[in-house]
């Protein structure tokens, strides 16, 4: 059993331009990589949480957030950091593609992302926690049974730096 560090991608890991899908425009959150690295050098599984309803509304497809998540672990190589696993959620209720139109149990703030990777993995979720940027972070995290912090935005390795103490 290990304890992991559950991420919300835009807005923690990435500045939240909107809809990022494209690795040629996607900027790092200050000390974002960094941060991970601190996560995987103190033993902690690092995960990535991420509601991702542009698919939902045909702004992009689930390759292009697959895309983006496998130019995100070859820019955390280069630091010899990584993502255990990238979990996201392409369904919205209100979204114009059908077959991802639905309510769901992964869409944050339901705890679905995070408990499939409880499952998949050995988690010591008393030790676990989630950092977001959005209240809908912390409430899926509450319903999983972890801990959760919002997000200030700025350096995310000065964040979280003291809570992996």
């Amino acid at each position: 059993m290990r304890p992991a560090v559950f991420f919300d991608r835009d807005g923690v890991l990435n500045e939240d331009d909107g809809y990022a899908c494209d690795p040629n425009k996607v900027r790092w959150v200050e000390g974002a990589q960094q941060a991970v690295k601190a996560v995987n050098d103190a033993g902690y599984f690092a995960f990535v949480v991420t509601n991702q309803s542009g698919i939902a509304r045909g702004f992009y497809e689930e390759r292009h957030v697959r895309n983006l998540h496998e130019w995100m672990s070859y820019e955390l190589a280069i630091i010899g950091a990584h993502i255990d696993a990238f979990e996201f959620c392409p369904h919205h209720p209100e979204g114009r593609i059908a077959h991802f139109r639905t309510l769901c149990s992964c869409r944050k703030p339901k705890p679905g992302m995070i408990l499939t990777l409880l499952d998949r993995y050995p988690v010591d979720k008393h030790i676990s926690f989630m950092i977001g940027d959005k209240q809908s972070d912390l409430d899926a995290a509450k319903a999983a049974g972890i801990a959760g912090y919002l997000f200030d935005g700025l350096d995310l390795r000065a964040f979280i730096t003291p809570l992996l103490a």
